[in-house]
């Protein structure tokens, strides 16, 4: 069990408390803290990348813009009840996840959400490393090729996890003031440069693009869904647990959906009218380098900054729910060496993506595409334990031993962690990615995307049929 201070010192920017449940009296968040983490976490550079791969799936830029709102604002409500659960019992995600798998049985979706957010981190820090490589050449002359370059490469990937660390270390308080603030910053740096890219665009291909099948919409829908809003679900009570109990359902749905929506859809849809005039966008293995080449000199500087900035905020907040999970697997370290030690992961895969590896961006939407199922497969046995269950046991959340209230059969609850693995396994089947390619994939279900919907009904489903979901619950 992880033994930290469990009382917060109201004077300190630094968050003492680990994963244990925040107790009533110092639940005082308000919805519209929420509405700004999320705007924060969703106006970095890599929307720009994902309207791009909705052309060059097909589509035409309506469609691209339509299913900009449906994935990003539809995957985001999703977040926002989940955050629901963050009200209710005041713990992080994971965390309350023990009361549904049990203490022990909870450890597979918790390896998963750590994975997911550190390979997030990896592809922000590696993005944003690119950025800055590119601010020091037109700043110092140097050469913008990370390989050409790896002091300098190393360096900057230290300076943007050194920015990460400051921040996401001291915890829910200064995080929460920094999104907000940064948000108008480096909002209104992104207003310029998207002005500035309107301008490059090619709008008689925008015009003459065909309209793609319908079974390619429902596909990027499952896309954007996958890049954005179901890859933050599973960490959304980590920021929702310091909300006040009076807070309603219906503002923690409408503060991540509409927070998270904005920028999302007006980046992915500036990205996809970008891309139809410039293919290059999408296969670009620097897309920082790809968008940058579009505008005038003059306005490179404050694009990279943008940029770095926009990536930063959506840093912050993985590389917080990644140490909160860290603590939720049961390593016995305080919150803040947590963070550290998975900033030390994310450093070291940057360099490996950035000094290694051939390409970036094709393993970029490998992974998106991999851990969309996992995840949705746990989304799909908590929510359908959410509609019965109304309370946490705190004491129980916290207590690994066979006293724990979430202790079940040896630590584990038998019908949600089969519920979860037999949707992995059966979403898979209808997938394919650069690893494999799923006995089912060549269906219509496997080549419109929907692997994710088949794998939701399922965990939801066979959770349900099993009784799990209606399992008296404290």
């Amino acid at each position: 069990m992880v033994r930290e201070a469990t009382t917060e010192n109201a004077g300190s920017a630094l968050e003492t408390r680990g994963i244990e449940p925040v107790p009533e009296e110092e639940r005082t968040g308000h919805p519209m803290q929420l509405f700004w983490v999320w705007f924060a976490a969703n106006i970095s550079i890599l929307g720009l990348p994902l309207g791009a791969t909705l052309v060059a799936e097909g589509l035409a830029f309506w469609q691209a813009a339509i299913v900009a709102v449906i994935g990003s604002v539809g995957s985001f409500a999703i977040v926002g009840v989940v955050s629901i659960a963050g009200r209710r019992g005041g713990a992080p995600g994971l965390t309350l996840s023990r009361a549904v798998f049990g203490v022990h049985g909870n450890a597979g979706p918790t390896v998963v959400s750590l994975i997911s957010r550190l390979g997030w981190e990896t592809v922000n820090t590696t993005t944003a490393a690119f950025a800055l490589l590119s601010l020091c050449a037109i700043l110092f002359g140097t050469a913008g090729d990370a390989k050409a370059t790896p002091v300098l490469t190393i360096v900057c990937i230290a300076v943007f996890e050194l920015l990460t660390m400051v921040v996401s270390g001291l915890g829910h308080k200064v995080l929460v003031a920094v999104q907000r603030w940064a948000t108008w910053v480096f909002g209104a740096l992104n207003i310029v440069v998207a002005i500035s890219l309107v301008a490059t665009i090619d709008w008689h291909a925008v015009g003459a693009a065909s309209p793609a099948p319908i079974g390619v919409v429902i596909a990027g829908i499952g896309t954007i869904a996958a890049g954005t809003g179901i890859g933050w679900a599973n960490a959304s009570a980590d920021m929702s647990r310091y909300q006040s109990p009076a807070v309603k359902a219906g503002s923690l749905v409408a503060s991540a959906a509409v927070g998270a929506g904005i920028p999302l859809i007006l980046l992915i849809s500036l990205g996809s009218l970008l891309s139809a005039g410039d293919p290059a966008l999408a296969e670009a293995g620097d897309p920082v380098a790809a968008i940058r080449a579009m505008l005038p000199a003059w306005m490179a500087v404050p694009y990279l900054i943008a940029a770095v900035g926009g990536l930063l905020l959506s840093n912050h907040l993985s590389v917080y729910s990644a140490g909160l999970s860290t603590l939720t697997m049961g390593i016995n370290i305080k919150r803040v060496y947590a963070v550290a030690v998975d900033v030390v992961v994310t450093f070291l895969g940057s360099i490996y993506f950035m000094l290694v590896a051939d390409s970036f961006y094709d393993p970029f939407v490998t992974f998106i595409s991999l851990l969309a199922i996992p995840i949705t497969a746990w989304l799909g046995v908590f929510l359908t334990d959410m509609l019965h269950r109304k309370t946490y046991d705190p004491a129980g959340l916290m207590d690994m031993r066979s006293t724990s209230s979430y202790w079940y059969r040896g630590g584990v609850e038998p019908r949600a962690l089969f519920a979860w693995a037999l949707a992995i396994v059966v979403g898979y089947l209808f997938s394919s990615n650069d690893f494999f390619t799923g006995l089912l994939a060549e269906t219509w279900l496997g080549e419109n995307g929907l692997g994710w919907v088949i794998t939701f009904m399922i965990s939801a489903g066979v959770y349900a049929l099993l009784g799990g979901s209606r399992k008296v619950a404290t």
